[in-house]
């Protein structure tokens, strides 16, 4: 240790040299030598340092060197080499350092040195800082007071060494903790170090599941529109969620028939002994005075007094994808919200599945509470998503809880991320066909933004005889599975498809808004072996055609040269409405069918309203046949037509209108 100071102080009295390029190769180089070596003996110089010194100055000065070591220099003033190399030589004198024990000092006040260090620290800071820059002035040293024995601080020395002001991940000064004990470092000398590289951001994995906006058809050339209902509501609340982070949604997030259904609508009831009841407004385009539109709403029938039993079965994805705040803890809360709506006669099984699949609560009453809400509460995140495994063990959990005359269903939750066996939509639809022959109902609820894989559950939803949700808040889970569970649990009409066939001779071209993802072939309308949507009890659907006149500035097609003559009946009619249907438990269909007139009532505030929001979806798709209506007009006719508004679900939608304004505007 004589050697060591004796060759320390005969530094000290030598003239700096100029370091050049190599000079300061062979001092970094050297200083990594050193710092290699103490740092394999750092054991033996800590058990020989006092309690502070190891705490504090020890791990500071290895922290700084880890770093110097780790990172390239972006600049410096002086050689950072022989700042590192001073570090080294210093090192073995640290445990004779007095200093406080591991109490730090106060923020904002400087650390005492002692007298007997005071012409040491002038001599450092004298000679280390580069010329002609003279350092400086050390401050005077002084003696701390004595405190009472048992918070007696020890004076500590302050080195005056070079400044080093670096950046450094945590924010940590050189990283030197804030409870060290390390002596504060003073001077001229800058340094800056590299910043720790941010990790990258998560890359967007968001699927949607959608097609290109429907085209204007030329009713002579084809006449007929076909297409399977929709109660989903999935892309409302998507679209709500991106607004709400201050940013437009991916046009293929929004599936127009699903804004337009997202709100409670009151149609006329359907008469005693029918499962729904169509109803048709026609009425001025506001985007377009030469066109009209044709509303068609369809209310379902209220449910009956009493409803059979339900077995549902809770299908959760408990993969890694799902440990955000918005993800697995708001689905275990959803699904809390939604247990006192079950009657006792009810039962609950969980599923959960992330590397693989396994039984969480097998079937239990719903009146047993307790059981099914510690079962959600012991689920973590963690794993890969095997979601093939799940719903197959859902469906045998199902399977075995059915009874004649109850109703089964799987409600899958998860943010679509399958990633582990069956991962394709196409494969995954397959799949789900062979088991909705068992008669058991699938929905989904969406959780989450990032990786959310909108094209699966869709996938699900619409060849499991259910239907898709996202829940992006508290207040979403309550309508969805509260206000509108029995809806949403209980169909009343399965495979229902809607066919329009429209007359030249008063309609020249048509087009159906939103449906994209719903259109069927022609000949899919008699075919009772392909699938469509379901109507639960007391829900609405809501589909909406813009036609054109014969003759109107606004067709947008040329007739065919050798096309068909136009048809030149008497008929006023505009078109022909077919709904065809089966009801739950049986495999024959029905159908309902009622003439389009050209002439009806005055269009309701409900009609109105559901065509302020299809003009909504339309200008977030891109506005193609919109013209110059614009988001003032848009407003205008949504707030005419908010009606009572009992939850506040439509004032809602207009300010996400002029917020979708506001953001558009940028």
């Amino acid at each position: 240790m004589t050697d060591e100071l004796d060759d320390l102080k005969a530094a000290l009295h030598r003239a700096t040299p100029v370091a050049d390029d190599k000079a300061r190769a062979r001092a970094m180089a050297q200083a990594m030598k050193n710092f290699d070596r103490l740092q394999g003996s750092a054991e033996e110089m800590r058990s020989k340092a006092d309690p502070p010194v190891q705490a504090g100055f020890l791990a500071g000065v290895f922290s700084m060197l880890n770093s110097l070591k780790s990172r390239p220099l972006l600049a410096a003033t002086t050689s950072a080499a022989a700042l590192i190399a001073g570090f080294v030589v210093f090192l073995p004198i640290a445990g004779q350092l007095p200093v406080a024990p591991s109490k730090p000092a106060a923020p904002g006040v400087a650390r005492e040195a002692a007298p007997a260090d005071a012409e040491a620290r002038k001599t450092v800071d004298e000679t280390a800082a580069p010329k002609p820059a003279p350092a400086p002035a050390a401050p005077e040293a002084k003696v701390a007071e004595p405190q009472e024995a048992d918070t007696t601080v020890a004076p500590q020395a302050e080195l005056a060494l070079p400044d080093v002001r670096g950046r450094v991940a945590n924010g940590g000064a050189l990283g030197l903790s804030a409870d060290s004990a390390a002596p504060a470092i003073t001077g001229n000398m800058t340094v800056y170090l590299e910043a720790e590289p941010a990790p990258p951001p998560v890359a967007n994995t968001e699927a949607y599941a959608n097609s290109p906006v429907n085209p204007v058809h030329v009713t002579a050339e084809d006449p007929v529109s076909t297409f399977s209902i929709d109660v989903d509501t999935a892309s409302y609340a998507v679209v709500r969620s991106s607004l709400m982070a201050g940013m437009l949604p991916d046009a293929d997030s929004v599936r127009v028939e699903e804004m337009v259904n997202y709100f409670p609508y009151n149609y006329p009831a359907p008469e005693a002994g029918q499962a729904f009841r169509p109803t048709v407004t026609v009425m001025q385009t506001p985007w377009n005075k030469e066109t009209r539109l044709v509303h068609i709403g369809i209310q379902g029938a209220m449910p009956a007094a009493t409803r059979p039993p339900l077995n549902l079965v809770f299908l959760i994805d408990t993969s890694g994808s799902m440990e955000d705040a918005n993800k697995l803890p708001l689905l275990k809360q959803s699904l809390a919200l939604m247990l006192p709506q079950l009657h006792p006669e009810d039962q609950v099984a969980i599923v959960a599945y992330a590397g693989s699949a396994g039984l969480v609560l097998p079937p239990t009453a719903a009146s047993d509470k307790t059981a099914i809400l510690a079962a959600l509460d012991n689920l973590d995140a963690g794993g890969s998503t095997a979601g093939a495994e799940g719903i197959a063990l859902a469906y045998q959990v199902a399977e075995g809880m059915k009874a004649k005359g109850e109703v089964s269903r799987v409600l899958l939750a998860t943010d679509g991320d399958f990633n582990v066996g069956i991962d394709d939509p196409a494969d995954l639809s397959k799949m789900i066909e062979k088991q909705r022959e068992t008669g058991t109902y699938l929905s989904v609820l969406g959780f989450g933004r990032g990786n959310l894989d909108d094209a699966t559950m869709q996938a699900l939803a619409q060849n499991g005889n259910g239907t898709a949700s996202y829940i992006d808040t508290l207040n979403e889970a309550r309508k969805v599975l509260v206000d509108q569970l029995t809806g949403a649990l209980y169909p009343i009409a399965d495979n229902v498809k809607i066919q329009v066939e429209w007359n030249p001779a008063t309609v020249a071209e048509y087009r159906l808004i939103g449906y994209e993802t719903r259109a069927l072939n022609r000949e899919d309308f008699n075919n009772d072996k392909v699938d469509a949507g379901d109507i639960g009890a007391g829900t609405q659907v809501t589909a909406i055609y813009e036609i054109t006149p014969p003759g109107s500035p606004a067709l947008l097609n040329d007739p065919l040269r050798y096309g068909a003559a136009p048809a030149t009946g008497d008929s006023k009619e505009l078109g022909f409405l077919r709904l065809r249907s089966v009801k739950p438990g049986e495999t024959q269909s029905t159908i309902l069918e009622t003439p389009i007139a050209p002439e009806t009532a005055a269009p309701s505030p409900d009609a109105l309203f559901a065509v302020a929001i299809a003009g909504f979806g339309q200008k977030l798709r891109g506005a193609k046949y919109l013209g110059d209506w614009g988001w003032d007009q848009m407003i205008a006719l949504a707030t005419s037509a908010k009606g009572e508004d009992a939850f506040g679900y439509r004032a809602e939608a207009v300010n996400l209108m002029r917020l979708a304004e506001s953001l558009s505007a940028r």
